[in-house]
């Protein structure tokens, strides 16, 4: 970098500074969204090269699902908490984008995630005018960057709004989001082979509710999310 160019880059710093995500330091390129030690730090499951994996388990005897992963261990007041809010919460963006296309190459890779469309888990039309944005599009966005794939927006839709699922026991979650989806154009996924994505699984009442809807249409369902937490 010359000298002018790194005045400039200092300038930008000091009036807009551009920090880590995860634990605020500014020791990072500007494209860039979380520092090395920090990027080191995350917590991958490396899931995606194994059959039968935890996320696999949690739909057994429910959806059929062809391959599920999710990218990184979810624990309370961690890394990986820190970048979700940001992304969630601070419309932070650029932070779901970078983490999808981080999971996307890991995908791409492991050979077991085959798909034809990336679908983002909907959310309730009013919930996601309120955020401003659905978190599950902004993580494709990054994937589709690492798994030259389409994303299929708008198709998948949420019917209904459902109470939040976070204080609810498994059964209550189950019925809480059960007959939630439609899709509108069928013959758009047809026999396709769909990677349905969101942000966390948990119990995966909500994905399965989407995978039933889904099951007639489609040819093969994956999952994939960018976080894997147990209750």
């Amino acid at each position: 970098m010359n000298t002018l160019a790194r005045l400039f880059a200092n300038t930008m710093q000091l009036f807009y500074p551009h920090v880590c995500c995860g634990c605020g330091s500014d020791a990072l390129k500007m494209n860039e969204q979380i520092c090395l030690r920090c990027k080191i730090s995350l917590p991958h499951t490396h899931f995606e090269k194994f059959e039968n994996n935890p996320v696999e388990r949690i739909f057994t005897g429910r959806a059929k699902v062809d391959a599920a992963h999710s990218e990184f261990y979810f624990a309370k007041h961690k890394i990986v908490q820190l970048l979700l809010h940001e992304l969630k919460y601070k419309g932070n963006q650029a932070i779901g984008e970078y983490l999808g296309e981080m999971m996307g190459h890991n995908l791409a890779a492991s050979k077991r995630f085959k798909a034809d469309v990336l679908v983002p888990l909907p959310l309730f039309a009013k919930k996601e005018f309120s955020r401003g944005y659905n978190q599950a599009n902004v993580i494709c966005r990054g994937m589709a960057k690492a798994m030259q794939l389409p994303v299929i927006i708008n198709n998948v839709v949420r019917e209904r709004s459902t109470e939040t699922q976070t204080k609810k026991h498994r059964t209550e979650r189950w019925e809480n989001v059960a007959e939630s989806f439609k899709v509108k154009n069928p013959a758009e996924l047809m026999g396709k082979h769909v990677l349905l994505v969101d942000d966390v699984i948990t119990t995966g009442a909500t994905l399965d509710a989407c995978c039933q809807t889904l099951a007639p249409i489609a040819g093969k369902i994956s999952i994939a999310t960018l976080a894997f937490a147990t209750k």
